[in-house]
């Protein structure tokens, strides 16, 4: 059995895969330094300094809409909740009083 798999077409083609597996990774650890067009790119742009407020005012209307979301869903799953217990409470009285 073990002739077979060392010869076949499969056990060839998952070496071949793991070989092309092994260079992807050996490119991807391999780190290169930004060129200084990149590095001026990722520069603090003093022009921008007075829009920096704005990222706080986006985080916290962000804050908000989070804070809205859970409030809504926590009063969807009461409601749903209630619902449940007021329907229990009416088959308990359905059910005593036939």
């Amino acid at each position: 059995m073990a002739f077979l798999l060392n010869n076949s077409a499969i056990s060839s083609h998952f070496r071949s895969h793991t070989q092309k597996n092994q260079e992807s990774l050996s490119r991807r650890a391999f780190h290169v330094e930004p060129q200084p067009r990149e590095k001026a790119l990722l520069a603090e742009d003093p022009a921008l300094k007075r829009f920096k407020s704005h990222k706080k005012s986006v985080w916290r209307l962000k804050r908000v809409g989070d804070v809205l979301t859970i409030v809504v869903v926590a009063g969807c799953c009461y409601e749903i909740y209630v619902k449940a217990v007021m329907r229990e409470e009416a088959r308990k009285k359905a059910g005593e009083s036939a």
